[in-house]
């Protein structure tokens, strides 16, 4: 119950793939015959076999400084963004302290006047 089952995927070429590979014993060996058997009847050619379309990207080294390149100007411009936001809200929590001064000040000192 708490052990995982991991399925057992077809490739793009539906061939399934069994978890564990099995490795020929030394006692069995291929047997390869030198001449196919001949028969009488009539075959079609053969057809060559599509290779299967890749979904993996191949990079070129070229491609990857690319990559990279754009990799740092996208933290470069994300960081100069974040940067500039908490500037501008230490300007204003500044400005807003500042004001808050005067205005006490301001009213601590028409309270002494009167």
């Amino acid at each position: 119950m708490f052990q995982p089952r991991i399925p057992v995927n077809p490739l793009p070429t539906s061939v399934v793939v069994p978890l564990v590979r099995t490795t020929p014993t030394g006692d069995i060996e291929p047997h390869a015959t030198a001449h196919p058997p001949v028969c009488d009847h009539h075959h079609a050619p053969a057809t060559a076999p599509v290779p299967a379309r890749s979904s993996a990207v191949h990079l070129t080294p070229a491609g990857l400084a690319v990559v990279v390149a754009g990799g740092a100007g996208a933290v470069l411009v994300v960081g100069a963004v974040l940067v500039s936001m908490l500037l501008a809200v230490a300007v204003s929590a500044a400005s807003v302290a500042v004001c808050a001064v005067v205005l006490r000040s301001l009213l601590n000192g028409r309270r002494r006047h009167r």
